[in-house]
């Protein structure tokens, strides 16, 4: 069985990321995997793994900040806001210029209010939104605050008369649509717009450079995790080292004192162990998961 841990994965398209998880669990021979992060199907590149105990760090990375490359079509709206779904609307995008471009996706930079795609994985009385959509409902979702730190546009290419394709990268807060970008940047030049190719290239510091793909996973199976519980611990949060006695509170349970150290930071034994994942209130530091074995 693979050790605890995580696996930055290169995801394929024509996946969900369910599928990846059921591969992982049947290479690393164990049920107790999950992922930090849902990618749609079309989409490919970064999907952290968690396997083991590391599966309750996954909170943490499914919060953290995310780094993409896409193209957007212009010219055209999908029942989706991607290439997935039908188109329901054509508009000849050919005469909107690049300076056009430039300013709507300008306008959806920074904090901003967005409406997810009602083609989503968010719930509503119980039931995914894509579930509802799928059953022939109309469904309104409401607008949620998120941040778009950086959305450069890095080409427009007019290979067909009537549609634009934009390529673009993207930084963004976790809970961001990138369908809905592209939907809302399509809105705004009045021509419509969906997302015809996503990868993602980071979570948090977490990037494509170190994701492995299915078929180099295959080849290092049960060995498939490329980032140890107490490495992957190390790079995701701040440290903290603790003494012997610390140590011994700490993994049963018990508060320490405080340290300062803006939370949440992972807390280490003298030998390098994962002891756990802690916060700082009320005056202690008091874990929030606790991580050393039993």
């Amino acid at each position: 069985m693979s050790a605890d841990g995580l696996i930055v994965v290169d995801k394929p398209g024509g996946m969900t990321s369910h599928d990846v998880v059921a591969r992982i669990r049947r290479l690393a021979r164990t049920r107790r995997v999950g992922h930090g992060g849902t990618l749609d199907p079309m989409a490919t590149g970064v999907l952290v793994i968690g396997v083991g105990r590391a599966t309750r760090l996954l909170t943490y990375v499914i919060g953290a900040g995310k780094s993409y490359t896409a193209t957007i079509r212009l010219g055209q709206a999908t029942v989706t806001d991607d290439a997935e779904g039908d188109v329901v609307r054509t508009v000849p995008a050919g005469q909107v210029s690049d300076e056009a471009v430039r300013d709507a996706l300008a306008a959806l930079t920074g904090e901003i209010d967005q409406v997810p795609s009602a083609v989503s994985a968010i719930k509503i009385n119980g039931q995914r939104a894509y579930k509802r959509v799928r059953e022939g409902e109309s469904v309104e979702l409401p607008a949620r605050r998120v941040t778009v730190s950086r959305l450069e546009l890095l080409a427009v290419r007019r290979d067909q008369p009537d549609v634009v394709d934009v390529d673009v990268d993207v930084t963004c807060s976790s809970g961001t649509y990138i369908r809905a970008i592209a939907r809302d940047a399509g809105l705004a030049l009045g021509v419509g717009g969906h997302l015809t190719a996503l990868r993602r290239t980071a979570v948090g510091s977490f990037s494509l450079a170190e994701a492995a793909t299915l078929d180099e996973l295959e080849q290092r199976a049960p060995d498939v995790v490329n980032l140890p519980l107490a490495a992957a611990a190390d790079r995701f949060f701040p440290r903290r080292d603790a003494t012997a006695a610390e140590a011994a509170v700490l993994s049963h349970g018990g508060p320490l004192d405080p340290a300062g150290i803006a939370g949440p930071y992972a807390v280490f034994d003298p030998a390098g162990g994962l002891i756990a994942i802690v916060s700082e209130r009320e005056g202690r530091a008091r874990a929030e998961i606790v991580l050393a074995p039993a």
